[in-house]
């Protein structure tokens, strides 16, 4: 972050209504993204463990240029945006250290895979970073790759796409069908 520089942060809404996809003028992190679904998850660090104080805050996910926050379903939007908008300006303005600087990485155990597997699991990666997940990021979410195996992909949705109506169509609609339309071997895509 660029200390020089005021931080802007403008709320904008996602497909999920118990979601808010809160845009910063900077960058946060080079690339992934940091999930923190709930508040055990976020312990230790800064940023999630400051707005997990927030009542109704159930969910954080840091991307790229964004903070994407979950509240829970029975709160309201209005009385939320504020304190959630106050406390990213004074905590990203602080120039103390809010999270990793590294994305996890996807958490499945990686098991011995065949030639022919890795070579389908290295195309399903590129499609999956260059075509699919600057998408979702688009509206507040971030996918990430868990394995492949007799012609299943596993993936984890997060952010705002974790809990979204559309979730099931934008798994099986959009990025199903994607990737079996370059990988012939893929049967289905299921999520974790």
């Amino acid at each position: 972050m660029d200390a020089n520089k005021p931080v802007e942060i403008s709320a904008e809404i996602t497909p999920n209504p118990h979601t808010l996809k809160f845009n910063v003028n900077q960058a946060l992190m080079a690339s992934g993204s940091l999930n923190y679904p709930d508040k055990e998850k976020a312990k230790g660090v800064l940023l999630p463990e400051r707005l997990f104080e927030i009542h109704h805050v159930i969910g954080v996910l840091i991307g790229r240029s964004f903070i994407t926050v979950t509240k829970s379903p029975d709160a309201e939007w209005q009385p939320l945006v504020a304190p959630i908008t106050e406390t990213l300006k004074t905590l990203l303005g602080s120039g103390q250290i809010l999270f990793p600087k590294t994305a996890e990485i996807s958490g499945a155990e990686k098991t011995e895979s065949s030639a022919a597997d890795q070579e389908i699991e290295k195309k399903i990666q590129e499609i999956l970073n260059n075509e699919i997940r600057p998408a979702v990021a688009m509206d507040g979410g971030d996918i990430t790759f868990y394995g492949y195996e007799n012609g299943v992909v596993t993936l984890h949705l997060q952010g705002s796409c974790s809990s979204c109506p559309s979730s099931i169509m934008t798994l099986k609609m959009g990025v199903e069908n994607r990737l079996k339309q370059s990988i012939p071997e893929i049967k289905e895509v299921v999520q974790v």
